[in-house]
C-alpha cells in the first residue's frame, strides 16, 4: 500500500479535518472560504482576490486536466492554502503542462484532499467564513488552536497583489489608466481585445499622478479583502470623479460606493462561483455571472446619495450593480471578464467604450497646444 503524507485543516470554532498533503510542505493560516465553481480550479488558484484565504472547492474532482500558464490571471498566485474533496495528480488533458501538486509546491502553498468538502462548506455557510490552520506538521491539536488564535487575518492584501510599478499595454484606442487593487488578467485582456491603451497603475497611485496620464477613462480592478482597509483609495477616487467616465469591477464597485458616500458590509460567506444569477433591474434579464467577494454594498445607505442601484443578485437580493446619477461612473460587484465562468457579461467593457465617447463628445477639451500657450503666458 502507497503510503502518503497527513495534512490537517484546523477551524478557528475547533472543527478539525485530516486528509492527504500535496503541494508544499509547511503550515499557512488564513480565511477558510468555498468555490463552488465546477471548472477553473487555475484561474481560481490564481485570482489575486483570493490573497490569505485558504479556498475549498465543492467540486469533488480537481487536478484532472492539470495546469497551463496560459491560463493563470496573475503572475502567482497568492492564496494560503487549497482544500479538495478528491486530488486527481494525472491530468487528463493535451493542454496541461505540469500538475497542479506541481504548481502549489513552485509556490510554496499547502493542499488538502480526501476531507468532507460538503461538510466543511455546511461549517461555513452555517457559521460563516472563519480562520483556519492548515499544516503538514505533527504539533499537538493545543498547540495548533494556540498559533491559530494569535494569528490575525491580513489586512493589507491589497498592497501585496498591486503592481509596484506602472506599465503600459498599448493601444491605438482610447485611454484607460487602470487602477490595480489586485486585477486579474482578464481584465487587461478584455481591454486590450478592445484596442484600449492601457496604462496599470499601483494601488496607492494619486489623482495628480493619474491626471498626468491623460486618461479617457479609469477602470477600477477587483482585489482583495475589505474595501474599508484602502481608505486612501477612496480619497482617490473621490477627487477624480466626475472627471473621468470610471468603471469599477468587484472591489472596484465596492470603492466607488464607498467614494459616492454609500457603506459596505461583510457577507456571512460571501459569493465565490461561476454561476451566480443577476437580475439587470431596467430590463428584468437574468445574466449568469463569475463571482468573487466577501463584502457587498449595503442596499440601506445608497438613500441620500447620487447612486441608483442597476443590478440584484437573485438569490439573497443584495447589490450587484451601481450607476452614479450626475457623473459618467458605474460598476459591478461581479466578475465581467470571467475567467473563469461564463461570458454572459462582457459587453460591459463596450458600454464603458460608449461612455467615453459620449463623455468625451459632450465635454471636447481645449487644444493641448492651446494649453501650453496659455501656460507659458502665464509664467511671463
Amino acid at each position: 500500500m502507497q503510503s502518503y503524507k497527513q495534512a490537517r485543516l484546523l477551524l478557528e470554532d475547533g472543527t478539525l479535518f485530516t486528509g492527504r498533503a500535496f503541494g508544499a510542505d509547511g503550515q499557512s493560516t488564513g480565511e477558510v472560504v468555498f468555490n463552488t465553481g465546477i471548472t477553473g480550479y487555475q484561474e481560481v488558484i490564481s485570482d489575486p482576490s483570493y490573497c490569505g484565504q485558504i479556498v475549498t472547492m465543492t467540486y469533488p474532482l480537481v487536478g484532472n486536466y492539470g495546469i497551463t500558464r496560459d491560463d493563470f490571471e496573475s503572475i502567482r498566485p497568492f492564496i494560503h492554502g487549497f482544500a479538495v474533496r478528491r486530488y486527481e495528480p494525472i491530468p487528463s488533458n493535451w493542454r496541461a503542462q505540469y500538475t497542479l501538486d506541481q504548481m502549489l509546491k513552485e509556490y510554496g502553498i499547502l493542499g488538502i484532499s480526501d476531507i468532507d468538502t460538503r461538510m466543511l462548506t455546511r461549517i461555513l455557510r452555517h457559521h460563516g467564513t472563519m480562520k483556519g490552520i492548515l499544516t503538514t506538521a505533527s504539533a499537538p491539536v493545543e498547540e495548533l488552536k494556540e498559533m491559530l488564535a494569535d494569528s490575525p487575518l491580513m489586512r493589507d492584501q491589497v498592497a501585496r497583489t498591486s503592481t509596484k510599478s506602472v506599465f503600459s499595454s498599448p493601444g491605438d484606442g482610447e485611454r484607460i489608466v487602470l487602477i490595480d487593487y489586485g486585477a486579474k488578467s482578464g481584465i487587461l485582456r478584455e481591454l486590450t481585445k478592445r484596442g484600449c491603451d492601457v496604462v496599470v497603475v499601483p494601488h496607492d497611485t494619486t489623482a495628480e499622478e493619474i491626471r498626468r496620464l491623460d486618461p479617457d477613462g479609469i477602470q477600477l480592478s477587483n482585489g482583495p479583502g475589505d474595501p474599508k482597509d484602502v481608505p486612501h483609495a477612496v480619497q482617490v477616487l473621490n477627487e477624480l470623479l466626475g472627471e473621468y467616465p470610471m468603471f469599477g469591477i468587484c472591489l472596484g464597485h465596492q470603492l466607488f460606493a464607498l467614494a459616492s458616500g454609500a457603506d459596505t458590509v461583510k457577507l456571512k460567506f460571501g459569493h465565490r462561483g461561476g454561476n451566480h444569477p443577476v437580475k439587470e433591474l431596467a430590463t428584468n434579464r437574468c445574466y449568469i455571472t463569475s463571482q468573487n467577494h466577501g463584502y457587498t454594498v449595503r442596499e440601506d445607505s445608497i438613500a441620500g446619495t447620487d447612486l441608483i442601484v442597476t443590478h440584484i443578485n437573485n438569490n439573497d437580493k443584495t447589490i450587484e450593480g451601481l450607476r452614479h446619477a450626475k457623473y459618467p461612473a458605474f460598476s459591478v460587484q461581479y466578475h465581467p471578464e470571467a475567467a473563469p465562468g461564463p461570458f454572459d457579461s462582457s459587453y460591459l467593457f463596450d458600454e464603458f467604450l460608449d461612455m467615453i465617447r459620449d463623455h468625451r463628445n459632450n465635454n471636447p477639451k481645449a487644444p493641448r497646444q492651446a494649453e501650453i500657450s496659455a501656460a507659458l503666458k502665464g509664467e511671463r
